[in-house]
């Protein structure tokens, strides 16, 4: 802001007391003066250097080059994963190798998954980048994750893989759950909650983000193996990651199968869509729900009676080794892929599973650990599993 008349005169030396300034007069000859000083000063003014800039202490980072973790879209699932590839990082020294590791949360569309990866491409500081992808038949995504390869950037992929037998080069590694077998774990589980309950047949649902991503599909064909013959599928709703939608799903279904038995969620948030809108319509006596994964919200809901088994993943799991790998990828450390992947070469050799959980609540289910441990498989009870939640400081996985 510029003085005031009185403040340069005040400089100049003038009284602004005086006579000349309480009176509001001023002669001619004064009035040249003061117009001439005033000029000056200005103009002295601008010419002073402009204020300092505060500028940021150069980041961490500076320096590094990056590991890049792009999600499909932006979930509680993905807080887990992104604390995991912070823990990995501590574990290996990461910045010690001159690499940092970042997530990317993309926008819940394969054209967000695209533009990212067409980006990066273009950035010399990218050394290694894991996709969870959105549509495991999108050629365009594939191109891009190639695109990359081809500059020297190390690509894999993590929880959601492309079709394998449309795109059998498009990564060299997978890291992540066997969705096949996280299906079916699902299925037995519901299953075995339904017997319990005199239910031998009956109509389900499966709701997921994308039908066609290749996790939700081969869990849902998992789920629907398991699940035997007795109980018939009646529809696999997606919802492309519109948390509106997919209560709406829920609703539809209840109304266009009144009879349902079953409602599966395939997805993070499917969870507290299908408990909220159960207690909203008055059904939850008549549906079993079993969902994949644990929101904070849904293991709120398991506990206050609204789900009643979850299959979870582990995306802290998941984190720690996408850093492990990419940092060997990088560094050509083949001792280390070779103990990720120890059939590298033989069918299904580049694929690293990071296990399954099955939750259930605390008192009343007639699910057992001996049921599922048998197979390999790590049962919790709800309050063991926040448990081991806290003990790495997550809320949900």
């Amino acid at each position: 802001m510029l003085n005031s008349p009185s403040c340069i005169c005040e400089k100049m030396g003038y009284d602004t007391d005086s006579a000349i300034f309480s009176r509001g007069f001023v002669d001619m000859h004064s009035l040249r003066i003061l117009l001439t000083c005033t000029c000056v000063l200005v103009a002295a003014c601008s010419r002073q250097p402009a204020p300092t800039q505060t500028t940021a202490a150069p980041a961490a980072s500076e320096g590094l080059k990056r590991l890049i973790f792009i999600t499909n879209g932006d979930d509680p699932f993905w807080h887990a994963c992104n604390a995991g590839l912070l823990e990995g990082a501590k574990r290996v020294d990461l910045e010690s190798h001159g690499l940092t590791v970042v997530m990317e949360k993309n926008n819940g569309t394969a054209q967000g998954q695209i533009e990212k990866l067409r980006q990066l491409a273009s950035q010399a500081d990218v050394a290694g980048v894991a996709i969870s992808v959105i549509q495991a038949e999108n050629a365009a995504i594939v191109e891009e994750m190639k695109n990359l390869a081809a500059k020297g950037v190390k690509v894999i992929t993590v929880d959601g893989d492309v079709n394998r037998s449309l795109f059998p080069d498009a990564r060299p590694y997978y890291i992540g759950t066997d969705n096949v077998v996280g299906g079916r774990l699902l299925g037995r589980a519901a299953k075995k909650l339904l017997e319990s309950r005199a239910r031998t047949s009956g109509g389900y649902v499966q709701f997921a983000g994308f039908t066609d991503n290749d996790n939700a599909r081969k869990r849902m064909d998992g789920f629907q193996e398991a699940a035997g013959s007795g109980f018939k599928e009646l529809d696999r709703m997606p919802d492309e990651m519109d948390l509106s939608k997919a209560r709406t799903n829920v609703r539809t279904a209840l109304v266009n199968h009144p009879d349902l038995v079953a409602l599966v969620g395939i997805w993070a948030y499917n969870a507290p869509a299908i408990a909220e809108i159960t207690e909203e319509r008055s059904v939850r006596d008549q549906v079993t729900v079993v969902t994949f994964d644990a929101q904070a919200a849904a293991l709120q809901h398991m506990a206050d009676g609204r789900i009643d088994a979850m299959v979870v993943q582990n995306p802290f799991e998941m984190g720690i080794l996408t850093v492990r790998l990419l940092l060997a990828m990088h560094a050509g450390d083949e001792t280390t892929i070779k103990e990720l992947f120890p059939q590298k070469g033989e069918p299904d050799g580049d694929i690293h599973t990071t296990g399954l959980r099955l939750i259930a609540p605390d008192e009343g289910s007639p699910l057992k650990a001996a049921d599922f441990e048998a197979d390999g498989i790590e049962f919790y009870p709800l309050s063991k599993f926040r448990a081991w939640l806290d003990t790495y400081g997550l809320s949900s996985s």
